[in-house]
Formats: structure tokens, C-alpha cells, sequence
């Protein structure tokens, strides 16, 4: 009974508080709203409804607060991946890269050369005399047969007149002999005279017809000599030197070194004469073309082709003497000049290659190049043709697509990472 009582008494109690409360609406955002005339009359614990709301209102602002902490976590990571990537793209190193050029061009060696006539020769006397005349100085340009000077020979002339006197005697002998012989066969005949006696006069005369041959090469050995009282030029050319004037003593004396006259050179067409080193040897071939420059024309360029060799390498300078022929109608060149011979050297094969020296590598177990293949730097194996100097000239090792590294540094390895970029020239700017 008292049970009962006692829960009727707190029921009451509740009641009136429930009673007492201002009635609170709660909306969907959380917040309370108080219906009008609702009061409160005394003071007391807060009701449950309105700790629910209360409730309710902290999840929300804790799901927001997580919200905004779950995307500035999120942000923080994005950012730090996006910097551990732009640190690790940061960290390999970007090379520049070219390609093998296709082929190997031909080398070309520049050798200097001595220039001469195609003809060149020194012009004497063939008679003694005097120089009675002279008609063509040094630079002078003559054609062939022309009168370059007059020997006068005094000697000569009279020896010529004595030969014609020893000529007409001859021949009259040699008439009176062949009369004398048909004499004495018409006498043998008719049994007037012996024979022993018609063979010595047969024979005496065909001794007389020796003596008159002889007296005619005579005349004609000394018109010979007489012809050359003319000097004249053997062949077209210019007039380099003059060693003689008139009124000076010629001799072709066999006890006396003959004196020089007149040095006469044909330009029309020069020789010029190139000693190539052995290592270049077998690669030059008779009418190759050659180009030929001088220091006193540096812009001209003289076309040349080489004409022969001497096949043999000269023991004290191992060189090999080449000769190129110029045509030089022009003028163009002057004998004696000293010229460059630049000559095309063709290259060891269809299987070469041309790369730039900054490409190379030069490490303890040899020669190397950095290869990209797969953004991985691989260090290959090459060997070496010619060295033009900028450019070297590959035949093994490389394939025409390969991109190698320019200006690598001396710590690349094989393997490492890098960022090729085409130089300039591969893009063509």
C-alpha cells in the first residue's frame, strides 16, 4: 500500500512539472522554438527534450568540425604528394641528346703544295758567237717559233763556205771516178785491160762517192749550226728569265758549261706537286677531284684533279708525292706559288656514323658514349675511324636512332635516371 502510494505521489509530481514546462519544438536545424504563453513558472532541471536538442545539435557541429578537418587532412596529403613528386621529378637530372648523323662524310685533309709549269725549261745556244740581238724580255708572252734572239757567227759562217768548197771537189772527183769506171768496164769487156785493174778504179770510185756523202753531211752539220744564229721558243709560254744581252760571248764549247740564255715556262696548264702522309695513302686515286686554295686569294677556290702518283712512299719523309693537274688558261696561278690542297678522303664504309667530340666519354676501360634508352643513361662501347676535330667518325657501337648525351659529366654511369630534352639542332631551330 505504501508502494502505491508512494508511486501515485511521485506520478502526481511529475505531472505537474510536465505541466510546468514551456513546451520546445524541435526543427530539423536543431533549434528549439517556444510555443507562446508557454512559461515557466519555477526554476528546475532541464527537461530531457531539451537535452535531446541539445544532443542532436553537438553530432552535427562534430560532424562538421570532422568534415573540415577530414579535408584539410586531405589537402595536406595532396599537397605533400604533389611536393614529393616535384621533388623527385626535381631530382633527376635532364640531359640534352642528339642522334648519330646517317653515314660518315667524307674527310677532307688540307696539305700545302708547291706549284710549277707543265712545262718548264731553260733555253740555250746551239752555236758560238756573239749576241747580236735580243726580242724578248722577262714576262713576256711568246708563241712557238718565235724569234727570241740573233747569235752572230763569223766562225761558223766561214767553216760553211770551206765545207761548200770541199763539197764541189768532192763531187768532181766523184764525176771524174764514175766516168773513169765505165771506162775501164767497156775495156774489160773486149779483153783490152785486166780485170785486177777495172776493180781499182770501180772501186776508187765509190770511194769518191763516200768522200762526196761525207762533204754533204758536213754542209749540213754546219747549216744546222748556222740555223741556230736564231733563237727561237720552243713551245707557247712566258719569258721568266733573261740571262744574256747583246754584245755577249755564247759558247757551246764540250770544255765549258753552256750559259743559260732565256728560262721559258707554258702557264697554261700547271703542275702541282703534294706530299700526302702514308696514313692517307691508299686513299687517294688518279682523277679525283681537288680543290686549291692560296693565301693570296683566300676566296678563290681553283679546281684541280689529281693526274698520278709516284706509287711509292718516300723512306725519309713517309710521305707519298702526288701531282695535280690545273688547268690554268687564265692566268689564275703563277708557278712557284705555294697553295693548299684540299683533298676528299672517303670514308670506311655504309655502316659509319658522325657524332660530335662533346659526346664522348673517356673512362679506364675505353671509350664510351651515354646512350638514353627508356629515360636510363647506358654507357656504350665505340670505336673510332677518323678524327675530324669537331666531329669524330664512329664505325662501331651506335645505331641511328640511339640519342646521346652531350656535354655528360665524368660521374655518369650506366642506369641512371635522367630527362632527355633534343638539343637545339634536333628541333630544328
Amino acid at each position: 500500500m505504501e508502494n502505491t502510494a508512494t508511486q501515485s505521489s511521485v506520478g502526481t509530481q511529475q505531472t505537474e512539472a510536465s505541466s510546468a514546462v514551456p513546451q520546445v519544438e524541435v526543427s530539423s536545424a536543431g533549434h528549439g522554438h517556444v510555443h507562446p504563453g508557454a512559461r515557466s513558472e519555477e526554476s528546475g532541471p532541464a527537461p530531457s527534450s531539451n537535452r535531446t536538442g541539445l544532443t542532436i545539435g553537438g553530432i552535427v557541429v562534430a560532424i562538421l568540425l570532422a568534415a573540415a578537418i577530414f579535408e584539410g587532412i586531405q589537402s595536406r596529403a595532396k599537397d605533400g604528394s604533389e611536393l614529393n613528386e616535384a621533388t623527385q621529378r626535381a631530382a633527376v637530372q635532364t640531359v640534352f641528346t642528339t642522334k648519330p648523323s646517317g653515314g660518315s662524310a667524307a674527310q677532307e685533309i688540307t696539305l700545302p703544295g708547291n706549284t710549277q709549269a707543265f712545262t718548264d725549261t731553260p733555253i740555250y745556244a746551239r752555236t758560238s758567237g756573239y749576241l747580236r740581238h735580243w726580242y724578248a724580255d722577262i714576262g713576256a708572252h711568246v708563241r712557238q717559233g718565235q724569234l727570241l734572239a740573233d747569235i752572230e757567227t763569223p766562225e761558223l759562217d766561214q767553216q760553211l763556205l770551206q765545207a761548200q768548197a770541199d763539197l764541189l771537189s768532192a763531187k768532181a772527183n766523184m764525176d771524174l771516178a764514175q766516168t773513169t769506171s765505165v771506162r775501164w768496164q767497156a775495156l774489160l769487156e773486149k779483153h783490152a785491160v785486166s780485170k785486177q785493174e777495172t776493180d781499182q778504179v770501180v772501186s776508187d770510185y765509190a770511194a769518191k762517192q763516200a768522200a762526196y756523202a761525207s762533204s754533204q753531211a758536213n754542209v749540213r752539220r754546219l747549216q744546222e749550226l748556222q740555223s741556230y744564229e736564231r733563237v727561237l721558243a720552243p713551245f707557247d709560254g712566258i719569258i721568266t728569265a733573261r740571262n744574256t744581252d747583246i754584245g755577249a760571248l755564247i759558247g757551246t764549247g764540250s770544255g765549258s758549261t753552256p750559259k743559260e740564255l732565256f728560262h721559258e715556262a707554258a702557264v697554261g696548264k700547271l703542275l702541282v706537286y703534294v706530299a700526302v702522309p702514308e696514313v692517307y695513302a691508299d686513299s687517294i686515286r688518279d682523277g679525283q677531284k681537288v680543290t686549291i686554295t692560296q693565301d693570296a686569294n683566300p676566296g678563290q677556290i681553283i679546281e684541280g684533279t689529281i693526274s698520278r702518283n709516284s706509287n711509292a712512299i718516300d723512306q725519309t719523309s713517309r710521305t707519298l708525292n702526288v701531282q695535280v693537274g690545273v688547268d690554268n688558261a687564265s692566268g689564275q696561278l703563277k708557278p712557284g706559288a705555294y697553295v693548299f690542297v684540299h683533298m676528299k678522303l672517303p670514308s670506311n664504309g655504309s655502316h659509319t656514323f658522325t657524332i660530335p667530340s662533346n659526346t664522348l666519354l673517356f673512362r679506364a676501360e675505353g671509350l664510351r658514349v651515354g646512350v638514353v634508352r627508356d629515360d636510363v643513361v647506358t654507357l656504350v662501347p665505340i670505336t673510332i675511324g677518323h678524327d675530324f676535330g669537331g666531329t669524330v667518325e664512329v664505325t662501331s657501337g651506335l645505331s641511328p636512332d640511339d640519342q646521346m648525351v652531350l656535354d655528360p659529366s665524368d660521374s655518369l654511369i650506366s642506369g641512371t635516371k635522367v630527362q632527355a630534352k633534343p638539343a637545339a639542332k634536333e628541333k630544328g631551330l
